[in-house]
């Protein structure tokens, strides 16, 4: 059986949520504890990964979100805009987050997937910030 290059996209998209949805899990509330070397390895390569491939959902994103804060014709042409700016600032920190997975670093982008909170809007951080100082 011979894949066609939208069925092996469709995998690929498949298999980024089914990897990232773990690390959508509520963690248990603990004593306030430093990410471990590995946890932090797992969600920026992980995170980077979830990025690089959902960073198109920024554009209807932000044309809801500016829909929302003011009309439908500034939605659709300004949110557009600022979602295709987004998507590809979010695939550029997917591919930085992906490409210095093992060095030990705060994330970037907030939310850390386009998914988390779909309502807010998306802004970015200092990168290179140890996370344990």
């Amino acid at each position: 059986m011979k894949l066609k290059s939208h069925d092996l996209a469709s995998i690929l998209l498949v298999a980024s949520f089914a990897i990232a949805h773990p690390l959508q899990a509520e963690p248990v509330k603990q004593a306030a504890r430093a990410e471990t070397y590995g946890e932090t390895f797992g969600r920026k390569f992980f995170g980077g990964l979830g990025n690089i491939f959902t960073s198109v959902a920024e554009v209807p994103k932000n044309i809801i979100i500016v829909n929302n804060q003011s009309n439908f014709v500034w939605g659709l042409a300004g949110g557009g805009f600022k979602g295709a700016v987004n998507m590809l600032g979010r695939t550029g920190v997917g591919v930085f987050d992906l490409l210095t997975s093992p060095i030990p670093t705060d994330p970037i982008v907030y939310p850390l997937y386009v998914w988390d909170d779909f309502y807010a809007e998306t802004t970015y951080g200092p990168a290179m910030v140890d996370s344990n100082p």
